[in-house]
């Protein structure tokens, strides 16, 4: 079996505080360096539903409240963060070799929630990050040119999105 290179991960969180918020929904996706899909993983985190009502509030979560709502609905068939460290876990042991570079958008806050929240994943991920924002900003301010990502605020959906933003700004170095 092909070993993958790159783990794009993308959380959905109550909100962006590490120190506060909680892993709703964590999507995975392993690929090789040509971005071909090994294989993919979802898990749904058990939140406390007073953490939820508390946290899942604002500007953000009034904007979106397709996915607010469908990230409430799911948190009943949730697992524990532990069970799903478990499993992501087992995911990088087997498609993975010894390097894990973490891949995504804005993947540098999703890793702030790995380190708290699945520091086992988090002891086996690389320094190094693969993040498409990086790319954005470039593309955006530098060149003018601007991809055009659907924001489903889903955990795989947000995945694809990254991995075809990625593909569309490696098309300007061919």
């Amino acid at each position: 079996m092909k070993k993958a290179k790159l783990l794009w991960i993308d959380l959905e969180m109550t909100g962006l505080n590490p120190e506060k918020d909680k892993i709703l929904e964590v999507a995975a996706i392993a690929t090789d360096m040509d971005l071909n899909t090994i294989a993919t993983y979802e898990g749904i985190v058990k939140v406390e539903p007073e953490i939820i009502a508390q946290r899942m509030v604002g500007d953000f979560w009034e904007k979106n409240p397709k996915s607010r709502d469908a990230l409430i609905a799911q948190n009943s068939t949730g697992k524990p963060i532990q069970t799903i460290e478990s499993e992501l876990l087992a995911f990088v042991d087997k498609y993975f070799g010894n390097t894990i570079y973490l891949a995504g958008n804005s993947v540098h806050q999703d890793r702030k929630f790995i380190e708290r929240e699945m520091p086992k994943l988090n002891s086996k991920l690389h320094y190094r990050i693969l993040d498409v924002s990086s790319w954005k900003i470039y593309f955006e301010n530098a060149l003018n040119k601007k991809f055009i990502k659907p924001e489903n605020h889903r955990a795989l959906d947000d995945i694809n999105g990254s991995i075809e933003e990625f593909k569309w700004y490696l098309t300007f170095l061919k």
